[in-house]
Order: C-alpha cells, then sequence, then structure tokens
C-alpha cells in the first residue's frame, strides 16, 4: 500500500485546513484509515480513524473540530480540520491498515499567527 498526503500549510489560529490522502497499491485489503500527527520533539498521536463501515474514532483534542471522511471509489481519505489552534502544529502522517500499519510521507501543518 503506497499513500500520498497533501493539503498541509500554514493558517493562523481558527483557520481551517483540509488534509488530503490518496491511496494505491493493495488497497482491497484496506480494512480502516486515518491520520496521526507527530509535533517536534513528541511521539506520534492518533487524530483520527475510519473503518471500512465509515465509522470515526477520534482523539479528545480534535472532536468537534476536525472530521475524518474517505471515499472508496477515489481511493483517497481526508481530514478536514476546522477551529485550527497553535497546538495543532505538527506533521500530519496518513495511515492505512490492512493487518499491518502503512504510512504516508507526511504532511506539515503550521498554526500560528
Amino acid at each position: 500500500v503506497q499513500l500520498q498526503a497533501s493539503g498541509g500549510g500554514l493558517v493562523q489560529p481558527g483557520g481551517f485546513l483540509r488534509l488530503s490522502c490518496a491511496a494505491s497499491g493493495s488497497i482491497s485489503s484496506i480494512n480502516r484509515l486515518g491520520w496521526f500527527r507527530q509535533a517536534p520533539g513528541k511521539q506520534r498521536d492518533m487524530v483520527a480513524t475510519i473503518t471500512s463501515g465509515d465509522r470515526p474514532n477520534y482523539a479528545d483534542s480534535v472532536k468537534g473540530r476536525f472530521t475524518i471522511s474517505r471515499d472508496n471509489d477515489k481511493k483517497m481519505v481526508y481530514l478536514q480540520m476546522n477551529s485550527l489552534k497553535p497546538e495543532d502544529t505538527a506533521v500530519y502522517y496518513c495511515w492505512a491498515f490492512n493487518g499491518r500499519n502503512n504510512w504516508g510521507q507526511g504532511t506539515l501543518v503550521t498554526v500560528s499567527s
């Protein structure tokens, strides 16, 4: 499975961004997709995941602000991020699970005025 993430950038606090991730390869084996993030000096943490049945799961810190969605026809997963805060600054990684963890290359999100 190959994952290509895009959509990161610099945004002011309170702003929004939409991350996209394109999946290719053995995608029929994927049962969960999601996003993780890693801030400087910190571990990589789950942000949001979504099952093949479209059931989302969110970290408490992003509930009510972020929305994960997937488009199986387009082989894409998205993360809509609203009301961004400086503490959301991190490298965001696309993730796919098919019995093993698969990672994209990461896209940097910086929330700063």
